[in-house]
Formats: structure tokens, sequence, C-alpha cells
């Protein structure tokens, strides 16, 4: 019979199972690092320390810190659902589809510059995402090279827009600088004569962060309104 510990004995410690590593944990960390301490903090070692291990045992799931980068991204495009394409409905669609894609990057502050390095798709999400992007430029009646094409720029201009974002909700560009830097040259260019940058003068209020919206829609319209008066 088992008998309980005397008093005076210390209760044997009992240590808390690990949870089994996994490229799938090694990533989850690895973007829970990122919300909390930003992309440039996440790093093997990194990891490594948030899940009680060593970096070499990483290697055997993650070859190096590049390809985590690259899984991580990979890993928010997941949740964003993929269109079928409908052609009464495609510009919609991608308007849609782009949309979410720079809303999941602006959650996760920092993983924009991932997805500029990686100019290529290479994770199966990535690749799923660019598939649709064919699918429903095609849906919309451009011929593959139109579609190739426009999906290349599409995917450019979400990833600068993202980045923008991140650069700002990550404290990457100073707030505080910019305002000041903003403030020095309105004075500057009301300090020219009349008629020198009047456009400039009269725009200088719809950049901002409450029109940041607006103007990735704008941009998104005009683009997709050119493609079709050049359908083949």
């Amino acid at each position: 019979m088992d008998l309980p510990a005397p008093p005076w004995h210390r209760a044997p410690r009992r240590r808390v199972a690990k949870p089994q590593l996994s490229q799938e944990l090694i990533v989850q960390t690895g973007l829970e690092i990122l919300a909390k301490e930003g992309i440039d903090a996440v790093s093997m070692r990194r990891v490594a320390q948030a899940l009680d291990t060593g970096p070499a045992s990483l290697y055997a799931h993650v070859s190096n810190k590049d390809e985590l980068d690259e899984l991580m991204f990979d890993r928010i495009l997941a949740d964003i659902p993929l269109p079928k394409p409908d052609p009464a409905r495609w510009r919609k669609q991608l308007k849609d589809l782009l949309h979410q894609q720079v809303q999941a990057m602006l959650a996760h502050p920092g993983i924009a510059k991932v997805a500029w390095r990686t100019m290529i798709p290479v994770g199966p999400n990535a690749l799923r995402h660019a598939e649709a992007q064919l699918a429903l430029l095609r849906a919309g009646g451009l011929s593959l090279k139109q579609a190739a094409y426009a999906a290349d720029a599409l995917s450019m201009y979400v990833k600068a827009f993202a980045y923008e974002g991140n650069a700002w909700s990550s404290g990457e560009v100073s707030e505080k600088e910019t305002s000041e830097r903003s403030r020095q040259m309105l004075e500057y260019l009301r300090s020219l004569p009349p008629g020198t940058f009047d456009n400039l003068l009269e725009a200088r209020e719809m950049f901002s962060g409450d029109n940041a919206s607006e103007r990735f829609v704008f941009a998104l319209d005009a683009f997709l309104s050119g493609l079709t008066a050049t359908r083949d």
C-alpha cells in the first residue's frame, strides 16, 4: 500500500508535460511572439525559449528563420475563405479577397515584411490564394496573360499597402516625428509664392489613417475598371 509522504518531507515536484514539438506548434508560437514583441523579435532561439527547449530541436521541423517567416505568413492566409469564381460578381469577390488579405497582415504587425520578401508564393495557402486571384480575374474575361500580369500588380499593391500600415502600427514609423515633419512641410509650402504647389496644399488632408481604407478601395476600383476596358 502506498503511503502519503510525511509532512517533514518535501513533496516530489511534478513536471508539467510539455506539448509535443511540431511544426504547427512552432509556427503558432512564432505568431504569439510576433503579436507581443514584433517581427524583429521572432527568431529560432526566441521560439525555442518560449517552448522551453533548445534551438536545435526546432530544426527537425523548420529549416531556418526564413522558413519560419514563410510558414507564419502562410498560416495567417489559412483563415481567409476563398470564393468560388462567379463571372457576375468577380470584381466584388476579388476586392473582398484582397481587402481580407490586407486586414490579415495588419492584424499581425510586421508580417507584411515577410510577405514583401516572399515574392513567389511558396506555402500551400499562398498558392491557393494566387490560384484564386487568377481564377477570379479569368472569370472576369481576362486572358491568362492579362490575369497573370494583373495578379502580380495587385499582389505588390496589397503587400505595399499592408507594409505601410504595419510600419505605423508597429512603431517603425514615428507618429510624433512624422507629424512634426508634416507641420514643417506645410509651413514651407505656405511660404512659397501662390500657385507653386496649390494642388499639394489642397490634397494634404486626404492622406491620413482615417481614409486609408477609402484610398485602398479607390485604387482597386480604378485598376479593375482599367482591366475591364482592356480585355481581349
